[in-house]
């Protein structure tokens, strides 16, 4: 299991993921998902093993489906789980039908909402352990079982956890088809900026008081990465830089996941020498798919593209 953050990075990623992922990130060992030897494909019994190293168990596809993470709700839906979801996150913002669904929480969850809504399964998430510390023995006590999805820091660690979401519930056709259009997608990305002189950026989220960015070795890296964009951070993780050192890396973007930051940035007469803010070079772009590990992502890697390279997207 991957160490958790420091406690100030982990807040600002923490919030960055309910509300809205150099060097390849060190590959995790492959989790094993495995059937009874009499089961096919789509059948049940199913085992699979979840972030926290737990081998969770359905006997049968689950009837009644609680998500407690925006991404993890994005991937239930992907999958064609619209009847079968029963409770979402209160930040849930995707699909609209999120919003006929009970909430169960934010940042910190009810457990006696939950458990009144008689989940054959909870779909929590490794970033918000943190809030669930205590939480997971309750559910499970209640009979309830609770499979922790891992927190991915590249393409190929989401399309693993899509896959085993669909293992659980029966749907491992409809994660095929997931998959392959989120490919097929960043093929089409890619394919436009063939021959394109590559960029630095800074992603920043976070400015008030300190300027947190996003590092190596995470999912939003991971983005950058896959569009030959090249990340002016060289630390791992979500780290903090002063004034000076935001100053000095003076990349070619500033990308920016909260409405506002930008607006902080550029009307600090501290930043003004950097070349990004003399080109106006600063873009916004989709904090929810830059940020959830799902079947957005294709959408998240093209709205930065975007930003980085408007001269290639706005022809």
């Amino acid at each position: 299991m991957k160490k958790f953050w420091q406690l100030a990075a982990t807040s600002i990623l923490a919030l960055s993921v309910l509300i809205a992922c150099g060097d390849e990130a060190e590959p995790k060992e492959q989790k094993e998902t495995t059937q009874s030897e009499e089961s096919t494909a789509g059948t049940f019994p199913v085992t699979v093993e979840d972030a926290l190293g737990k081998e969770i168990t359905l006997e049968e596809a689950p009837e009644r489906i609680v998500s407690l993470t925006p991404s993890n709700t994005e991937i239930l839906f992907g999958l064609g789980l619209d009847e079968e979801i029963v409770g979402v996150n209160d930040n849930d913002n995707y699909p609209e039908q999120v919003n006929e669904r009970t909430r169960v929480g934010g940042t910190e969850f009810n457990i006696e909402t939950i458990i009144s809504l008689q989940p054959d399964v909870v779909f929590a998430h490794e970033s918000s352990m943190y809030a669930l510390e205590g939480a997971i023995g309750q559910l499970e006590d209640s009979g309830i079982k609770v499979f922790v999805v891992e927190d991915a820091t590249s393409f190929n660690e989401t399309y693993e956890t899509i896959e085993e979401v669909a293992a659980l519930t029966g749907k491992e056709a409809e994660a095929e088809d997931v998959i392959a259009s989120i490919k097929e997608k960043l093929t089409e990305i890619q394919k436009k900026l063939e021959g394109v002189e590559p960029k630095t950026a800074f992603m920043v989220v976070g400015v008030a008081p300190d300027i947190y960015v996003v590092g190596q070795n995470t999912f939003m890296n991971e983005m950058l990465k896959v569009i030959n964009v090249e990340n002016a951070v060289k630390q791992d993780g979500w780290p903090m830089y002063s004034p000076e050192e935001f100053v000095a890396a003076d990349p070619d973007s500033l990308l920016f996941t909260y409405e506002g930051n930008d607006e902080v940035i550029k009307n600090n007469p501290a930043f003004s020498v950097m070349k990004a803010v003399q080109n106006n070079n600063m873009t916004v772009v989709d904090g929810d798919t830059t940020s959830r590990q799902g079947p957005r992502i294709a959408e998240g890697v093209e709205s930065i593209a975007k930003a980085v390279y408007p001269e290639v997207f706005n022809d």
